[in-house]
């Protein structure tokens, strides 16, 4: 069976060709995978695509291991991470402090963050993990900040709702993403999600506009809402600690995460310690997190919360929702 590769393949292969870098090729490679027809004639073809793949983030692994020091490394902590990004002065930092105990430079004049710095945000009895970046410019990125963004699970797009250049920071801070893949192009009709198309990961994305405690950021968020209606706004202002509720929420369900409380037979559930899973998680998936045996010796489920009644039987296919209750029996 003839392959048909399309001109985006062909396109993604010559980039390849092209890249002079380990992280260039590992892009030109997800890109080929994720826009190559799939069907009977080329699968050999995915298969190597897969395999360079494999191939050089191994090296990419054994490059990172070797190096003494990598400051742009973020490990993950907590429930999920939500990375900041966005141009200078916009109050990434400001955001960071208030909304977690970090102690990141402030300062009025632009660069003041040089390498990612986390701090944790206190969710209800969770903690999700907040990374500032250093900032966009005109010239780009720095160094290393494309990695930290890509690990993330969300980003905190961040923009000054009192500059003149609002706008324009939004346009450019989502145009680079878009360009570095990271993000999809959002429409009207699609909202900005987790989605996988081949083998390239897309981010899910909240735009924050801050400082609206600031004269004409009223004006500037309405401006943002008529041009570029389909974007997720959130405006809140770094000194208001009232608004910081109504963000915390949206982070969590930016995450698309749930909280999953377990109860031993005969006793009372244990509600200071939950166990996080996706959304659409299901009694196997929690079995299996908090023992990698449990999905084996699993006999039967009971559900409390989103059951049809309180203590259902339930199949191992059962999907969880957020603050679900959940006895197993081993």
């Amino acid at each position: 069976m003839p392959a048909n590769l399309t001109p985006q393949y062909h396109a993604a292969e010559e980039a390849y060709r092209k890249a002079s870098t380990l992280e260039e090729k590992i892009e030109a490679l997800q890109e080929m995978m994720a826009v190559i027809p799939k069907h009977k004639g080329t699968e050999k073809l995915q298969a190597d695509i897969k395999r360079r793949l494999s191939k050089l983030r191994e090296e990419g692994e054994k490059k990172s291991k070797a190096a003494r020091f990598n400051p742009f490394f973020v490990e993950k902590q907590g429930a999920g991470q939500a990375v900041l990004v966005g141009y200078p002065n916009v109050g990434k930092s400001s955001l960071l402090a208030a909304l977690t105990k970090a102690k990141p430079k402030i300062a009025d004049f632009p660069f003041t963050t040089s390498v990612p710095l986390s701090g944790m945000m206190p969710y209800k009895d969770i903690l999700i993990q907040l990374v500032d970046t250093p900032p966009l410019s005109a010239d780009g990125a720095p160094p290393g900040l494309l990695n930290v963004l890509r690990g993330g699970d969300l980003l905190l797009v961040v923009l000054d709702a009192s500059s003149e250049e609002c706008l324009e920071q939004a346009e450019g801070t989502l145009s680079y993403l878009v360009e570095k893949k990271i993000i999809n192009k959002i429409t009207e009709e699609k909202a900005p999600e987790n989605e996988i198309v081949g083998d390239r990961k897309y981010l899910p994305y909240i735009v924050v506009v801050n400082k609206m405690d600031l004269p004409q950021s009223e004006d500037n968020l309405r401006i943002l809402k008529e041009l570029m209606p389909e974007l997720p706004l959130t405006g809140i202002s770094a000194r208001e600690e009232k608004e910081f509720n109504s963000l915390k929420d949206n982070i969590f369900q930016g995450l698309d995460i749930i909280r999953v409380y377990t109860k031993t037979p005969g006793k009372q559930p244990d509600m200071e310690t939950p166990f996080v899973l996706k959304c659409g998680g299901t009694v196997l998936d929690l079995a299996y997190n908090i023992h990698r045996d449990f999905p084996r010796l699993l006999k039967n489920a009971r559900v409390w919360g989103s059951a049809k009644f309180e203590g259902q039987a339930v199949a191992r296919d059962y999907i969880l929702e957020d603050g679900d209750i959940v006895e197993l029996t081993i």
